[in-house]
């Protein structure tokens, strides 16, 4: 299952992540699945509350989280996936990543920031039904 968006998408959520280097940027995707794939019609930029770590750690308040749901569902649309930055590091979703992951059949889009310029973004399917077997599975990103 393919994650297809526009190339002005595409270009926003990797400049988001260039604007809020060296910290992590982060951001939710809405849209519609379909049995093509998932359809990015629209992206919400995040807030990042992680006060600890920032620059390697991101987090969405709650309410930013129901808030997007809600303005996505008055259109038409659902959460489709996230997004975030890896400042000066791979495009690779990272152990805290995995564990914090919890919104299945989700698209987990990273763009690795080298020195404030982004260069790779990867996207990664969440599976599995719960906690003992979920898993990233790596996902096409098709930009139109």
């Amino acid at each position: 299952m393919s994650l297809k968006l526009s190339q002005q998408l595409y270009d926003e959520l990797r400049a988001h992540g260039e604007e809020t280097y060296p910290h992590e940027c982060c951001g939710i995707m809405l849209g519609r699945a379909s049995d093509e794939g998932l359809h990015v019609a629209s992206l919400v930029r995040a807030g990042n509350t992680r006060t600890d770590s920032a620059h390697n750690r991101y987090h969405i308040a709650p309410q930013e989280l129901i808030k997007a749901q809600r303005e996505g569902r008055k259109a038409g649309y659902d959460i489709v996936g996230f997004y975030h930055s890896h400042p000066d590091h791979p495009a690779q979703w990272s152990s805290t990543d995995f564990a914090e992951a919890h919104w299945f059949g989700c698209s987990y889009v990273i763009t690795a920031i080298e020195k404030g310029t982004a260069k790779i973004t990867n996207s990664f399917l969440l599976t599995g039904t719960g906690e003992d077997d979920k898993a990233f599975e790596p996902q096409t990103i098709a930009v139109e």
